[in-house]
């Protein structure tokens, strides 16, 4: 038995954050020794920070972490890991696209690995989306070297002092999940890749081709390159 701070990244979730947080809470009590459920509302324009502070009021396991304008996708999963208590942190987006009980899958490798990271057994992303993430991937294969199924599936778990050992993680953006892999890679954390399943999202929608997503995650490449080459 476990103790485990679930970290929930959302932007303009309003309609999907509930039934997240509320299928978190049911799969976590009884599943794990101890557990906090932290959201991390990434300046959200809908009424997500609302839905989050109406639940927590109710249960003081669910954690409001609030970033008052949008800082992007990485900035959020830092804010929610530097706020995680518990000896395990786990992640993933609160779009209602994955299986909290998945979990069940990631478990039984911990005893023998660092890091625990899904892939999605059968995507259902729209053909754009999911030929763009094949192209970003073969991108930081090539650049990085890095060889995961699925680096931005949002399906991961890992210790807390894992995170806390190869800290800062400085992508803001899109490269956060890359950027962890790679340093995890490159202190020597061993990581097992496992299948999980993968739903289409009901409500709201997705940023990753977003230009201003693309263009920053470029940059922050850039950058992670030129702090890897003085390590």
């Amino acid at each position: 038995m476990i103790s485990l701070s679930v970290v929930l990244p959302a932007y303009n979730e309003a309609k999907n954050i509930q039934k997240t947080v509320n299928d978190a809470v049911m799969y976590l009590v009884g599943t794990v020794r101890d557990h906090e459920i932290i959201v991390v509302n990434d300046g959200s324009v809908d009424v997500t920070r609302e839905v989050v502070e109406r639940l927590s009021l109710s249960n003081p396991k669910i954690v409001l972490v609030n970033h008052p304008i949008n800082l992007g996708y990485g900035s959020a999963l830092r804010s929610g890991f530097d706020r995680a208590s518990l000896d395990y942190i786990f992640f993933m987006d609160s779009d209602g696209q994955f299986d909290i009980s998945d979990i069940d899958r990631l478990i039984p490798f911990i005893e023998n690995y660092n890091v625990i990271v899904g892939y999605r057994e059968k995507r259902a992303d729209p053909f754009i989306r999911s030929l763009n993430t094949f192209l970003y991937h073969l991108f930081i294969r090539l650049l990085f070297g890095l060889k995961i199924k699925d680096m931005d599936c949002a399906f991961k778990m890992f210790p807390r002092a894992a995170y806390h050992a190869i800290r800062p993680i400085k992508s803001g953006g899109a490269l956060f999940s890359a950027e962890f892999l790679i340093k995890l890679q490159k202190n020597g954390f061993t990581i097992k890749e496992v299948p999980v399943s993968h739903f289409p999202r009901r409500f709201g929608k997705q940023t990753g081709v977003n230009l201003r997503v693309i263009l920053r995650m470029f940059k922050e490449c850039w950058k992670l390159k030129d702090e890897l080459r003085v390590l």
